[in-house]
């Protein structure tokens, strides 16, 4: 659709009573909507890192909650840091009832298996990408992990 159609349309929707227009012309659509001030109980829900809460306009809101005292620090990590390469579960052992690829002491060469990622019902081996001594495993088995998630430490 050309630039002067458009502005042409946009210009019709702005002179007009119409609060909307969808125009479709071949494989082109354009949906043209009149912006105006929000409906005096309408709710805007955008994403926020904390908890937000939500009155009908014209309502006293609440003074926030304090938050819960923060919670004791995690333990600091020396030694090298095998993260997740990807969103999955993990998973300890090749299979339920199998041994787990390595224990807390194990000493690993590059390349060894450390464990397994499901994602989307395929298994992904994570291999060590530094030999040395597995001192820590920070995830449970079957546990969810995050990509960037740390997994062992080798030291």
């Amino acid at each position: 659709m050309d630039l002067r159609k458009l502005k042409t349309l946009i210009d019709l929707v702005a002179e007009s009573d119409i609060a909307e227009l969808e125009v479709t012309e071949g494989e082109s659509k354009v949906r043209i909507v009149k912006s105006g001030g929000l409906p005096q109980n309408q709710l805007v829900m955008m994403p926020s890192q904390a908890p937000t809460h939500y009155a009908p306009a014209g309502a006293p809101v609440a003074a926030p909650v304090a938050a819960p005292a923060a919670a004791p620090a995690a333990p600091e990590i020396s030694g090298h840091v095998v993260k997740s390469p990807m969103v999955g579960t993990f998973y300890r052992a090749s299979a339920p009832g199998n041994p787990a690829f390595v224990e807390v002491g194990a000493t690993v060469k590059e390349g060894d298996t450390l464990c397994i990622i499901e994602a989307m019902k395929l298994l992904n081996e994570i291999d060590a990408d530094k030999s040395g001594t597995i001192t820590q495993i920070l995830v449970e088995n079957g546990q969810p992990v995050e990509f960037g998630q740390p997994l062992f430490v080798i030291g």
